[in-house]
């Protein structure tokens, strides 16, 4: 490039990435996240990256699910939710033991009885269940029971996933929600081919605990 080029720039160069919405986050971006002490020490003040972009399709809908991870080495799932208005979704995923120290077995059971109106009551915190106290609801209420869906390890945000089995149509499974009273925390379970579980708790959030956006490339 010659100094003409240098000085005022190659028109030929594409303009930088600019972000300032989650929707538009990829692989290899970066958020950072408030430092108020309304979010969950795995969550404030974070910086975050992006390090894959899922796809949950259901009947009628697939929203993307953005992985997570920053220096604490926790992995952190994101989504939005839109119920009037857009809010982020922050979710860990529990492994069985911790799952166990959190709930009463014989109750979060319920959760998988017909007709799915289970209610459940988070087991007094210990000194190691502390650490999910900002992630629990006081109590929690059933708002949906075996929805089937596929999970897609692929980014699907333009385009929609395959309806074919030979084309991939993803790893199906069944569904199960509760909310607690203020709708600000959640318990998801997903329910695998095989029986795998995943439980996770989800913390709903305004946009705005987004401070800053960092584009990968």
């Amino acid at each position: 490039m010659g100094f003409f080029g240098k000085l005022f720039g190659n028109d030929d160069e594409p303009p930088a990435r600019k972000l300032n919405h989650p929707s538009q986050l990829n692989v290899g971006d970066m958020i950072t996240l408030d430092d108020s002490f309304a979010l969950p020490p795995q969550l404030r003040g974070q910086q975050l990256r992006v390090e894959m972009v899922n796809t949950y399709e259901f009947e009628r809908e697939h929203t993307p699910e953005w992985v997570l991870k920053g220096k604490l080495g926790d992995t952190l799932f994101m989504g939005l939710d839109d119920d009037d208005e857009v809010w982020l979704s922050f979710s860990i995923k529990l492994p069985r033991a911790d799952v166990e120290a959190l709930f009463d077995m014989d109750a979060f059971a319920e959760i998988f009885a017909e007709p799915g109106e289970a209610e459940l009551t988070p087991l007094p915190l210990t000194k190691d269940s502390e650490i999910f106290a900002q992630w629990l609801g006081e109590q929690y209420y059933q708002t949906g029971f075996a929805r089937f869906g596929y999970f897609h390890k692929k980014d699907y945000r333009n385009g929609k996933p395959s309806q074919y089995v030979e084309n991939n149509p993803g790893e199906p499974f069944e569904s199960y929600e509760l909310l607690d009273s203020q709708e600000s925390h959640a318990i998801e379970i997903e329910v695998y081919e095989g029986g795998d579980t995943d439980v996770m708790l989800t913390l709903y959030r305004p946009l705005s605990d987004i401070r800053e956006y960092w584009p990968g490339d």
